[in-house]
């Protein structure tokens, strides 16, 4: 989302709640700090619209390629799944031996 963006998106809000969409207002609400001269331009240029309140495309994209880029193949899970028995196996050991060391001493 550009500056821009959340500006504006910011400015929608305010103006859904009966609020002027003033430079302080904005300011308090911005996730990071923006200069000024970009507030006061953008809340120049901005107007109205009731229904941009979110930006819903860049949110669905990001959670598409984030679903994507997690989600992995049968195949592999199972490969992984597989090749984590041994690690698993003698993780268990070596947590029975360090029980039995410290009951020892």
């Amino acid at each position: 989302m550009t500056t821009t963006d959340e500006i504006t998106i910011i400015a929608n809000q305010l103006a859904n709640q009966g609020k002027k969409p003033t430079v302080a207002l904005v300011k308090t609400k911005l996730r990071k700090p923006i200069s000024l001269p970009t507030i006061i331009t953008t809340l120049r240029n901005w107007t109205h619209d009731p229904q941009l309140v979110e930006l819903e495309i860049e949110s669905k994209e990001a959670l598409r390629k984030k679903s994507t880029s997690t989600s992995l193949s049968p195949e592999i899970e199972q490969a992984i799944a597989k090749a984590l028995q041994p690690i698993e196996a003698e993780l268990a050991q070596l947590k029975a031996l360090v029980i039995n060391l410290t009951k020892q001493q």
